[in-house]
């Protein structure tokens, strides 16, 4: 076949095939147009996923009648002059619109603040109509119908109506977060109608945007960032290390307003969060990086989805750093999330045996009780019941005399009044985790503070203390160890072994002396001493494994951070061990002055806090 120069509407559908990938994108494409334009107001209507019709409207600053030709002719724009390298647009290419008409039935109906009327144009899969005159205010209406009709191969690629709908809402609040002041409505036969007002500019008010794509969750549990390095500023929130997802579907990253999906971001925060979050688990971040565009590359992806850092180091150094001393800065706090479902269990009817409906006071009781009759009425599983349910015993004359014996063991007080024989113990209440008051089923620390209650995963709390002495003894010099009276000697297979004795000398700086002992075997001659007593064998087994499975792919410094975490799951405060109180308020307060408290090695939150008000109203005080 001989070479030959390819017809306009070809050109146009090999754009499309880039540019408009699915519904979502046309969507993106329109929207970016819109606030190019200056719109305040942003309305998308949809129908059918998006392929049946796409409306975007909006009150920017619209197309003079004579420009409406050149609009949807390619490589026509007034976004870019002739600086390539100066971009501080969404759009710049002139390629969406042509791209669009050339695979579906696209209008375009604009009016200007100083024209009389209106113009329209249409383009119906890439055959232009004349500009007519047409009624409308001022701004721009693009509507698209029978998207990919004019290539209907690409109709097979599409998903279902609902997975096409869902990556438009996508797309509209990813945009929706970096312009706070614009106001977006999003509705259709086929959705649910999103709308999103407007909100003053700021901080405060990126918040409150962020507040309404995100739901309201993540204000209370996010933390600010705002730093600057060599002319990078980075700005936004992310969440506390117990407040996470399981996908990373709700970190977003903005490049000068630009809404972007760019590895580079996505594992510096992976790299600040790696460790305080699970490998499973995802951090909530939305993250505005400010820069020259001279040094940042968009015209690298047809889309405009991936960009290019002239420093890439420079960017993920300062992401990462942000955001660990944001962390630190912080201080100890926990999600909302658990005090909140906590709650939820303690709320009358989250119990098996409840009624259906929501249960306020007594109300649901008697209802409950009206609808079962007196017949059918079962004390056994009456929310009233008492806590001993040995029914018999109850009805001989209440409780069962080995109950009441530990009422007469002794005379019991209030949490309030032991604070108030023990003065030290009062002034502990104004502290974060404030002062203990027991310790329950061996594990569990229950503390007070003025207004709340919190109990604490012991065992949870003291891995991620030991974990973080581990890594900054290790920073600064050796950890100190202690000599065993009598080598332990660990039979393992020669690969484990040989492992081991490769890593002798990085061990060795945990405190860990070990050496060969014959094959399949090693001798472990000194343990480090901020371990206490521990299970040696199993230590020297769970290290091997942990050697084996990150030997390769990981930095020196990953695989000393993982061993020092197996490190501390060894040498952590185990669950069932009874403590004294001098023992439990000494670990709340190194948890209040330790970095990333809040969360275990493994990423499990190590407290939950409940407010007193929320006490009060599981109670109906409130």
């Amino acid at each position: 076949m001989p070479i030959r120069q390819l017809s306009e509407t070809m050109i146009n559908q090999i754009a499309a095939g880039e540019v408009i990938e699915r519904p979502a994108s046309v969507v993106k494409e329109l929207v970016e147009n819109a606030l190019d334009a200056g719109a305040t107001r942003v309305e998308i209507v949809t129908a059918g996923g998006g392929l049946n019709l796409i409306r975007v409207s909006d009150d920017g600053s619209g197309i003079p009648e004579k420009e409406l030709a050149l609009a949807i002719a390619r490589h026509c724009t007034s976004k870019l002059a002739d600086n390539i390298h100066d971009i501080r647009s969404l759009g710049f290419r002139g390629e969406a619109l042509p791209s669009i008409g050339s695979v579906a039935r696209l209008s375009i109906r604009s009016r200007t603040a100083s024209g009389d009327s209106a113009a329209e144009i249409g383009i119906d899969g890439g055959r232009v109509s004349a500009v007519k005159p047409a009624a409308a205010n001022r701004g721009t209406t693009v509507e698209v119908r029978d998207l990919f009709f004019a290539t209907p191969a690409r109709l097979k690629f599409m998903k279902g109506e609902r997975a096409e709908s869902s990556a438009i809402g996508d797309v509209v609040k990813r945009i929706a977060i970096a312009f706070p002041a614009v106001r977006f409505t999003l509705a259709g036969p086929d959705r649910s109608t999103l709308e999103l007002p407007a909100t003053e500019g700021g901080p405060e008010g990126r918040l409150r945007r962020v507040a309404q794509v995100m739901g309201a969750d993540f204000p209370s549990n996010a933390i600010a960032i705002d730093a600057v390095r060599d002319g990078v500023h980075l700005a936004g929130h992310v969440s506390v290390p117990s407040f996470t997802r399981a996908n990373a579907l709700q970190q977003y990253a903005y490049v000068n307003g630009r809404p972007v999906r760019d590895r580079l971001i996505a594992g510096a925060i992976r790299g600040a969060f790696a460790d305080v979050l699970p490998r499973d688990r995802h951090a909530v971040t939305v993250l505005f990086l400010t820069l020259d565009p001279a040094i940042v590359d968009v015209n690298v992806h047809p889309a405009k989805a991936d960009v290019r850092f002239r420093a890439p180091g420079l960017v993920r150094g300062l992401i990462v750093g942000a955001i660990r001393e944001a962390l630190a800065n912080a201080g100890i706090r926990a999600a909302t999330t658990g005090a909140a479902g906590m709650m939820a269990a303690f709320r009358p009817g989250a119990a098996s045996y409840a009624h259906g409906g929501p249960a306020n006071g007594h109300r649901s009781y008697e209802a409950a009780y009206r609808a079962s009759g007196f017949a059918g009425f079962d004390p056994a599983r009456s929310p009233q019941r008492p806590l001993d349910t040995r029914l018999g015993d109850a009805a001989n004359g209440g409780f069962g005399e080995d109950d009441q014996a530990a009422f007469d063991a002794g005379p019991l007080h209030s949490a309030d009044a032991r604070a108030g024989q023990d003065q030290a113990a009062e002034t502990l209440l104004g502290t974060a985790l404030g002062a203990a008051r027991a310790q329950v089923h061996e594990n569990y620390i229950v503390a007070q503070t003025r207004d709340s209650l919190v109990i604490v995963d012991q065992h949870a709390a003291h891995e991620r203390l030991v974990y973080e002495a581990l890594k900054n003894a290790l920073h600064s010099r050796a950890v100190p160890s202690q000599m065993l009276l009598l080598p332990e000697i660990v039979d393992l297979p020669e690969e484990d072994a040989e492992r081991l004795a490769m890593h002798s000398e990085t061990l060795a700086r945990f405190g860990l002396g070990i050496e060969r002992f014959g094959p399949g075997a090693v001798a472990v001659r000194e343990t480090p001493s901020m371990l206490g007593e521990t299970n040696v064998q199993q230590l020297v087994r769970d290290l091997a494994d942990e050697i084996a499975d990150n030997a390769t792919g990981d930095t020196r410094k990953g695989r000393l951070d993982k061993i020092a975490a197996t490190m501390a799951c060894h040498g952590s405060v185990r669950s069932g061990r009874l403590l004294k109180p001098e023992e439990m308020n000494a670990l709340l307060r190194q948890m209040e002055a330790t970095p990333g408290s809040g969360t275990c090695n493994h990423g499990r939150p190590t407290y939950i806090e409940l407010k007193l008000a929320d006490i009060e109203r599981l109670f109906g005080r409130r």
